[in-house]
């Protein structure tokens, strides 16, 4: 009789706690696994009990349920369906270490984990954006054309729903409802909010708002009641394009709102309730205290730079080259253009933006030291996203350097702090000035007074910030040493792939027919195989492998059945009913695929010996698991005349 999975996943729920005792939950190709808030809240004689769960413990933090492959995915998406949970995965070990770190290294560490996922479409609309900017001054007419208007609406289009991007990814990080988090973002840069880069813009807001004083209206939620000068319930009309703080400070209250919620709203009306009450709860929080607060601090950040800029003999400047990759950090930098505005309509500036230096020298060092970090790292991960972030910066587009690099390794951002600082002075001291606002870097040659001072002080920044990253920043001795260990492993799989031939031997026989060894390699007892379900024999009788070349065949003629989510275990049909799992290394499902290859897909008719897998042993490694090719015949018990060894 068929398993009712519906029932087996219902049964799993009432036995566990509850909604609220469930932290996350995902599976593997045999075992449902859930991480429980309170285990004294399990039933763990009624879940022995279950129909579909062959077997249960406690590993890693997890609960895992054993109900065999085929049958899991399918168990895992009646609970998802009947628990309401976010299916999910949880690095617990990685979370709890983190937790001992010191604040300021948490914080940075948060803002790392919510830039380095969406660095890709950072870097890509950086570059994009510098090459048309720098198009577009280049070549007379090419602004007007089809052309610019289309890849400038494909540059700017990260930057000009940054926030969106960044709240989708905050939401990620601090576990609340990721939609939730875009509504937020999004809500930010609303089309009925003052775009932010037009602020300081007396026309642009006298058009938008139909006004003529050139002062960005107000919403006054609750009339005109002031506490001192403050209208209680504020709202200034003005987005959030081009800031990160206060994004990620609001999605971060969401979390905490709508988590609260949801441990005290009655679960028949939580799906209306609390997404109704995170949203506006958190959109008032934004818009009446995180926004102006954030402004306040816009404020008077633009307000210090305009006068630190006119300090003289340069300390001004050294000190606003200095301070610009943080202003970056905040999401001020866009306000500079008020500022560098004023400068090129005021005679007291000779018509000349003396702040533009300023800026390219901050982020030509935050290329430098990008840079260093690119060429001086052993990780091939680091590799890929410094060398870009660099270029980008070269071009004037420092986020993804600053956010994906820099920062996070921390000494590389202060090491190109000093260079900004001393080739803005520079800059200051030789009268460097621009003829336009908003380029800087490469693009900048196209507006600067003095094109080879602009060198030099170019040269000065970055070259400092290089040299000065190259000399203190030191990668990490453990990941250089796994990073070159890696790199023999690939090496050697490499040349295990090119010397690859087909197994020869048999692992197992019965009426139904022979299975071929699945990989080349030492195969080992089932009892032997380091992994206490897969050796009991609850999920059918087999042999272990460990692979000597990291590539696995079909081990008889026969269909894919299933391939796992996580690509590191496959389920094979074969002659007379045969239902086989080929599953490849132990907890290796928390890889999340990385490092597996399949080369089939669901309802493929494989021939034996056709490859159906390749997978690398050094990530596993790296990753800290065994990497033991569990090979099992999971209805093993119903072929008859069956023999399970060595070579059949």
């Amino acid at each position: 009789m068929a398993l009712d999975y519906r029932k087996c996943a219902q049964e799993i729920y009432d036995n566990i706690g509850g909604k609220d005792n469930i932290v996350s939950a995902a599976h593997c190709a045999t075992r449902l696994r859930l991480v429980i808030a309170d285990n004294s809240k399990i039933n763990k004689d009624a879940l022995d009990n279950v129909e579909g769960v062959k077997g249960m413990f406690e590993n890693g933090g997890q609960l895992q349920l054993i109900i065999g492959t085929g049958t899991v995915n399918k168990v895992f998406d009646e609970f998802i369906d009947i628990s309401g949970v976010t299916a999910a995965s949880k690095d617990e070990a990685k979370a709890a270490a983190a937790a001992q770190q010191p604040v300021w290294k948490r914080m940075l560490k948060t803002i790392g984990d919510v830039f380095v996922p969406i660095l890709p479409a950072i870097v890509a609309s950086g570059l994009m954006m510098g090459l048309v900017e720098a198009l577009g001054k280049a070549i007379p007419g090419f602004g007007d054309t089809a052309w610019y208007g289309f890849l400038d609406l494909a540059a700017n289009t990260a930057f000009a729903f940054l926030p969106v991007i960044v709240a989708i990814s905050a939401a990620r990080v601090f576990g609340c409802n990721i939609f939730l988090g875009a509504v937020m973002g999004l809500m930010m840069v609303h089309g009925g909010l003052l775009n932010a880069w037009n602020a300081g813009n007396p026309d642009a807001i006298n058009a938008f708002f139909g006004v003529t004083d050139g002062k960005i209206p107000t919403w006054n939620l609750f009339g005109n009641i002031k506490i001192g000068d403050y209208v209680l319930g504020s709202i200034q009309r003005v987005g959030y394009q081009g800031h990160v703080i206060p994004v990620i400070i609001s999605i971060f209250v969401m979390a905490q709102i709508e988590k609260w919620l949801h441990k005290h709203v009655p679960e028949m009306i939580d799906l209306f309730v609390v997404p109704l009450c995170t949203v506006l709860s958190t959109a008032l929080l934004t818009f009446i205290v995180i926004g102006p607060i954030f402004s306040k601090l816009e404020t008077i950040v633009l307000a210090g730079a305009q006068q630190l800029i006119t300090v003289g003999f340069g300390i001004g400047a050294l000190a606003m080259g200095a301070l610009y990759p943080v202003t970056v950090v905040m999401g001020l930098h866009h306000m500079y253009n008020v500022i560098e505005a004023g400068m090129l309509a005021s005679a007291e500036f000779n018509n000349l933006n003396i702040w533009m230096p300023i800026a390219s020298a901050a982020n030509f060092a935050q290329f430098g030291a990008c840079l260093a970090v690119g060429i001086k790292c052993v990780s091939n991960k680091t590799k890929q996203v410094a060398i870009p972030s660099s270029l980008s910066a070269a071009l004037g587009i420092t986020e993804p350097a600053i956010f994906g690099v820099n920062m996070r390794f921390f000494k590389p951002f202060v090491c190109g702090m000093i260079g900004g600082a001393l080739g803005a002075w520079f800059g200051s001291i030789t009268g460097l000035g621009a003829k336009a606002y908003g380029v800087t870097g490469i693009p900048g040659y196209l507006t600067i007074n003095n094109p080879v001072t602009y060198t030099i002080m170019l040269a000065i920044a970055g070259g400092i910030a290089f040299a000065l990253t190259w000399v203190i920043w030191k990668e990490d001795e453990a990941d250089i040493k796994k990073e070159k260990e890696a790199q023999a492993k690939a090496a050697a799989q490499a040349a295990a792939e090119a010397a690859f031939q087909t197994p020869k031997n048999y692992v197992m026989t019965c009426k139904a027919g022979k299975v071929l060894a699945p990989t080349n390699g030492k195969v080992v007892k089932r009892d032997d195989i380091p992994d206490p379900t897969f050796a009991s024999g609850l999920l059918g009788d087999g042999v272990g492998i460990y692979s000597d070349d990291g590539i696995v065949v079909a081990p008889f003629d026969g269909t894919i059945s299933s391939v796992a989510a996580s690509k590191h275990a496959i389920g094979l049909t074969g002659p007379g009913g045969i239902e086989f799992l080929i599953h490849v290394g132990v907890d290796t499902v928390k890889m999340e695929g990385d490092g597996f290859e399949p080369q089939v897909a669901e309802g493929d008719a494989v021939k034996e010996g056709d490859v159906i897998l390749k997978f690398s042993k050094a990530k596993i490694a790296d990753a800290g698991y065994s990497d033991c090719v569990v090979c099992l015949m999971a209805n093993s018990d119903m072929q008859e005349d069956l023999q399970v060894g060595d070579n059949l």
